[in-house]
């Protein structure tokens, strides 16, 4: 019971976060360079208080559910191939989008802007293949 709720959960938030950062990758992160530089600062102000509230409960669930699953499965499960490529996103967020925010926090930069946009592709096809990982292994649970 336990592993399938989690396993559950785990793919709800990959999904998630897989329409989430599909829509910043086409629409979200692109607008930002209409932002006139008088409205910019608050703008991104903004972004980061609101976005924050959506995306970090749902990330923290799914690394944490992403690691459940490895330690129940084992640590070269195809689970664990899921940990992994979580792993790849945080990463990712910590070494291009963290310091792209950090940039643009204090002015607008269209270079930090398309450094944002560019390496955030990363993050978008970790999650696709994340997504599709997880629906594989459900549809392989209820088949």
């Amino acid at each position: 019971m336990w592993p399938e709720l989690i396993f559950l959960i785990n793919t709800f938030a990959s999904v998630f976060m897989t329409g989430l950062i599909w829509i910043v990758q086409l629409v979200h992160y692109p607008s930002f360079r209409f932002v006139s530089e008088v409205n910019y600062l608050a703008f991104q102000n903004h972004h980061v208080r609101s976005i924050d509230k959506i995306v970090i409960p749902v990330m923290v669930a799914e690394i944490t559910t992403s690691f459940a699953l490895s330690w129940f499965d084992g640590f070269l499960s195809m689970n664990a191939l899921g940990f992994y490529l979580v792993l790849l996103i945080w990463i990712s967020t910590g070494l291009f989008s963290v310091p792209a925010h950090s940039k643009l926090e204090s002015r607008k930069d269209i270079d930090a802007i398309n450094s944002l946009v560019s390496t955030n592709w990363i993050r978008t096809i970790l999650w696709t293949v994340k997504s599709g990982l997880s629906f594989y292994l459900l549809m392989g649970m209820l088949g």
